[in-house]
């Protein structure tokens, strides 16, 4: 094992699926310049693997956009049509990471983002909860990663401007991604 892989407690090298009942893909976006609307999508699937070394360790998801939920479904059905996701021609997003490095001690996930046809890097910073056993004689591990991009790289570019100046929908999204997952076998 690795110098890096002895410094994280009970690291597990394997492949592990995403634990959709105990994970979070979420998101806000600044709403007429003075607040947040946060969302979340509910229907998504991933794997990663775990690598000897950590740093050669991999990540894949797919997020399925129309499962977007607001808390309102009137933005929701408008953030679905040809304005945002345009979910009937883009039913999906994927990430795919292409490397993984360490930012002083925390790991960044370096990676690639497809939303609408169009693949942006996205860099994912991790905060790694740990690994574990379960109550099922299983074995999970818990992360948090962060994120932000710019919804005009991909193609989203609807907007309506205020009166008072400025615009009804900030451009920077910041996603935020609780996830669990659990050890194939």
């Amino acid at each position: 094992m690795s110098s890096l892989t002895s410094s994280i407690p009970g690291y597990v090298v394997g492949t592990w699926t995403i634990d959709q009942a105990h994970s979070e893909i979420g998101f806000s976006v600044r709403h007429m310049m003075i607040s947040k609307v946060r969302g979340r999508f509910t229907e998504f699937s991933g794997e990663f693997v775990t690598a000897e070394n950590p740093v050669d360790s991999s990540v894949t998801a797919e997020i399925v956009l129309n499962s977007i939920h607001t808390g309102n479904e009137g933005r929701d059905n408008h953030i679905r049509s040809a304005d945002f996701f345009e979910v009937e021609k883009h039913p999906t997003m994927t990430y795919r990471s292409t490397s993984i490095r360490l930012d002083g001690e925390d790991p960044v996930i370096e990676g690639e983002l497809t939303l609408k046809d169009v693949t942006r890097s996205v860099p994912l910073t991790v905060e790694l909860g740990g690994f574990g056993p379960d109550n099922y004689g299983g074995t999970r591990v818990g992360l948090t990663a962060k994120a932000e991009i710019n919804r005009g790289d991909f193609g989203i570019t609807f907007n309506q401007p205020l009166e008072t100046g400025g615009v009804v929908i900030g451009e920077k999204i910041t996603i935020q991604l609780e996830i669990e997952a659990v050890l194939n076998t």
